[in-house]
């Protein structure tokens, strides 16, 4: 059997891949079918925050495991709760829903908004985000992604989305002007967008005229949260407070789970039946999640910020590198050739980089060595500048 030739014959043509199989990994570390070593600084698109095969979550998955891996919400489990109650303590959030994927939490984040704003005598009000922003692909998530790319395939999406430009409060100011709007909702920075992150004063601007007009402030955080920006969460960057915070990929390190984490205002806007998930808040998945939360600690931010300027000092000003975006261990560069090209030739020398628009895009291990890094950065630098073997 070939692995690549059944993935052509049996999978959904959703993905372009590449020519890898991967089938074992060790920290930052990653191994095809024929053995070939790889750096990966793209961690399962900012999932594998601690790498692959990482010991003290696999025996806090192998643990829950032991006890029991799935059971109805209609009953209390402790994984939930204890991970629930650790993200309400490091955040100051009130309430958490447990989904299975980021586009999953924003579909709760939408839906909560919107019976938000009919409680307060806004029914039918609308979500602004910003353009160029990517929130999911689900379609009502496909909506709120202000990106008509993602949109024209798929017509008619789902209404009541406006798009605002990023770092114009001018021109949000007068969409609320215009509209009923229940939310205002965006990633502090646009990953899918090009690796894009928003001014200070953007985002301080959204979150005075939100709690002027009584409207929600939604933060996307499944990319950029936890801890792949230098805090726990995106939004701490900026000194704000959302009323409700979504988040994915990481938490998990590796086994799929999504939250919504709800502030005073929203915590109790879903009454039961009003929203559910057969998976979500699995005991597995949770306890994963916990031991990946507990880890997320001063320590290993300051690494971030480390391996961050790190990063940003070798590729800044080097041949081929035109600029060098984002925020913490969410970086984007911009090349003279073609990303692809350089993607390609990066992967021939053993480092795994992956793409957002026309940039490559670098979402490494929180915790990857600075030896490793540093080799992977010579990769990277040699192929910018046309230099790859």
């Amino acid at each position: 059997m070939s692995v690549k030739t059944d993935d052509k014959k049996y999978i959904a043509n959703t993905y372009a891949r590449f020519p890898v199989e991967i089938v074992r990994g060790s920290g930052a570390l990653a191994y095809d079918e024929n053995g070939k070593e790889y750096i990966d600084l793209g961690s399962g698109i900012a999932v594998n925050i601690f790498g692959y095969s990482d010991s003290e979550w696999i025996a806090a998955v192998e643990s829950q495991l032991h006890s029991f891996q799935h059971t109805s919400n209609l009953y209390n489990t402790a994984p939930c709760v204890k991970l629930a109650r650790a993200l309400c303590e490091r955040t100051g959030l009130k309430r958490v829903f447990f989904a299975n994927s980021g586009a999953e939490a924003n579909e709760c984040a939408i839906k909560t908004a919107r019976k938000y704003a009919e409680n307060h005598g806004k029914p039918c009000a609308k979500i602004i985000t910003l353009e160029n922003s990517f929130h999911g692909r689900t379609l009502a998530t496909l909506a709120a992604t202000g990106q008509d790319s993602f949109h024209r395939d798929f017509l008619p999406v789902t209404d009541g989305f406006l798009y605002a430009p990023a770092n114009d409060i001018a021109a949000m100011e007068k969409l609320v002007e215009n509209n009923d709007i229940a939310a205002i909702m965006f990633e502090c920075v646009q990953g899918e967008g090009g690796v894009l992150p928003l001014e200070k004063d953007f985002v301080r601007g959204m979150a005075a005229l939100a709690e002027k007009r009584d409207i929600l402030l939604i933060v996307d955080e499944v990319q950029t949260g936890n801890g792949r920006t230098g805090a726990l969460y995106s939004y701490m960057n900026f000194g704000i407070t959302p009323d409700i915070v979504t988040t994915a990929k990481g938490l998990g390190g590796g086994l799929p789970i999504g939250a919504v984490m709800f502030g005073k205002k929203t915590s109790e806007v879903l009454q039961p039946g009003m929203h559910g998930s057969t998976f979500g808040g699995n005991p597995v998945c949770c306890a994963g999640a916990l031991n990946i939360l507990g880890r997320i600690d001063d320590k290993l931010l300051e690494g971030v910020a480390h391996k961050s300027e790190l990063i940003v000092s070798a590729l800044s000003g080097a041949p081929g590198v035109k600029s060098v975006t984002g925020m913490g261990l969410m970086l984007g560069v911009e090349t003279e050739r073609d990303a692809g090209d350089i993607i390609s030739e990066c992967m021939q020398n053993g480092v795994l980089v992956i793409k957002a628009k026309n940039k490559l895009r670098l979402l490494p291990p929180l915790n990857i060595g600075d030896d490793l890094l540093i080799k992977a950065l010579d990769v990277i630098k040699a192929a910018c500048a046309g230099k790859a073997e």
